[in-house]
């Protein structure tokens, strides 16, 4: 139906611009707080943010009638979600410009659709074949450093957001079977809390302290509400209207968000040959999507 449609690209899209935010809040406050501090306070902030958003929407009455099923999948998302999100994390922590991150992150979306293709069986043409190799060609691009010792041959970071590319898929997908059995509330309050309890335990392992400089609480605070809470909502809600590779079209345009956010906030610019990589990612992405989405079809005459 139209109606769902375009409820799906709405959430997409809202979805797609707060993510782009959560790059920019995320690095900032990881400039100044340890990755556990980082996690607890952002964890934290966006547990109560879901819990409550839950509570008014009364999702969670279906805790009281889940089955050992949808139980053991909550419990596989957990430790999906802690792999996917400590390795996107890290990632942004360690590469210097976020929308380098981002673009590299467009390795996700092509994952998605490979992903499509082999878990929910959806059809694959020769445009998204060519459009996903543009993609994979520019990650090449933005990561490679020139060197030929295979140990600098990419920038560090590049091997964690391949990783974090590929958890995310495989979340991505489990959400996309089950988001109409289990609620959007409850699929992001159970990332939430196992986050929040992985933070703790990181947060004790290293021995961190609880007192944290006010910039970084604002950082954080603004954060958890774009990325954790209205982010993963509003994609969760997408994903019941879309499929994934139709969602993806949208949130593919990210990267350029991002590009600007750093620029006025961080003041910074990729290099040049990352700047070709990232807007080739961005493009491979859209024309594979759009293919699948049916944009690309030639109309009969």
């Amino acid at each position: 139906m139209r109606s769902d449609r375009f409820k799906g690209y709405f959430f997409a899209i809202i979805g797609t611009l707060a993510f782009s935010n959560e790059y920019i809040f995320s690095k900032a406050a990881m400039n100044e707080v340890h990755m556990a501090q980082f996690g607890v306070y952002w964890f934290a902030i966006s547990s109560l943010l879901i819990l409550l958003y839950a509570l008014r929407k009364r999702s969670l009455a279906q805790l009281r009638v889940l089955t050992k099923r949808q139980v053991r999948i909550l419990i596989t998302l957990g430790f999906l979600e802690i792999l996917t999100t400590t390795s996107f994390y890290l990632s942004i922590n360690i590469i210097p410009d976020p929308a380098v991150t981002s673009f590299l992150g467009n390795m996700y979306p092509v994952m998605l659709v490979m992903g499509g293709i082999v878990v929910l069986g959806e059809k694959f043409g020769p445009i998204e074949i060519v459009g996903g190799f543009l993609a994979l060609a520019g990650a090449f691009i933005i990561g490679y450093t020139g060197e030929t010792d295979l140990k600098k041959l990419f920038i560090p970071g590049t091997g964690v957001v391949l990783v974090n590319a590929f958890f995310a898929t495989v979340a991505s997908l489990v959400v996309k079977v089950h988001v109409k059995k289990l609620s959007p509330e409850l699929l992001n309050l159970n990332r939430s809390v196992w986050l929040l309890t992985f933070s703790f335990i990181m947060f004790f392992v290293y021995k961190q302290s609880f007192a944290i400089p006010v910039s970084a609480l604002k950082n954080i605070a603004v954060g958890a509400t774009l990325g954790p809470f209205l982010a993963i909502l509003t994609i969760y809600y997408s994903f019941r209207y879309l499929e994934a590779s139709k969602s993806s079209v949208v949130q593919s345009t990210k990267g350029i968000f991002v590009l600007i956010g750093a620029y006025l906030f961080f003041g910074t610019l990729p290099l040049p040959h990352q700047l070709v990589g990232g807007f080739l990612t961005v493009a491979g992405v859209l024309v594979m999507t759009l293919a699948r989405a049916g944009f690309l079809k030639r109309r009969k005459v």
